[in-house]
């Protein structure tokens, strides 16, 4: 929670310092190359197999942005795959995985003038996990993620750099949970509701 009010917190602000001058027009278009940063929340979820907590990662970004309206865009989100390592409290790394998280969002740029643009946006994220493999004390142990769907905040600001490119500072929250069984048996659910920062070059058309 403490993530998400944070993140809240700095829509807030940026929709209070927006003015209403036009940031994109109709038919407009984005594509954005960068890196995303995912990290999930720090807590532990409780499962039979005792307090599970996955770790973050760093990877590749690409983003595309449809203006469907002044001002109003549909962002997709996509990023090479995510590697973690989920740690069993007081027995180290249990397992290895791979995920995919392409996130669809309705946005809405503001303008500040001299070439600056904050954003808020929501949407919907779609989390696929793969690649599933059992280390450390559970090695050799079969183990599976179920894929999660679930709500997606955005914010960022956009800084132009010329007439058709912006250096972009964004931060997503995604609410991702998992069911995760070992050995065929499922063990309960993982709550790893990321924060995901990222910084990219975006390209205007």
């Amino acid at each position: 929670m403490t993530k998400i009010r944070t993140l809240l917190s700095v829509t807030t602000a940026l929709v209070a310092l927006a003015s209403p001058a036009l940031a994109q027009s109709r038919g407009d278009m984005t594509l954005g190359f960068g890196i995303g940063w995912v990290e999930p929340d720090s807590s532990y979820s409780n499962t039979a197999a005792g307090p599970l907590r996955p770790d973050d990662d760093i990877r590749p970004t690409l983003t595309f942005e449809y203006f469907i309206a002044d001002n109003l865009g549909i962002e997709i989100l996509a990023a090479t795959p995510f590697e973690h390592k989920v740690e069993l409290q007081g027995a180290g790394d249990i397992v290895k995985l791979k995920h995919l998280p392409p996130t669809l969002s309705l946005q809405y740029h503001f303008d500040l003038g001299s070439g600056i643009s904050p954003f808020v946006g929501a949407g919907l994220n779609y989390t696929h996990f793969w690649d599933e493999k059992a280390i450390g004390v559970l090695a050799g142990t079969p183990v599976s993620l179920d894929d999660s769907w679930g709500i997606a905040l955005h914010a960022g600001l956009d800084i132009d750099i010329s007439d058709k490119a912006a250096i972009r500072a964004d931060v997503r929250w995604m609410n991702i949970e998992t069911d995760v069984k070992v050995a065929g048996a499922p063990i309960g659910k993982v709550n790893i509701d990321p924060v995901v920062l990222g910084m990219s070059y975006i390209m205007k058309f």
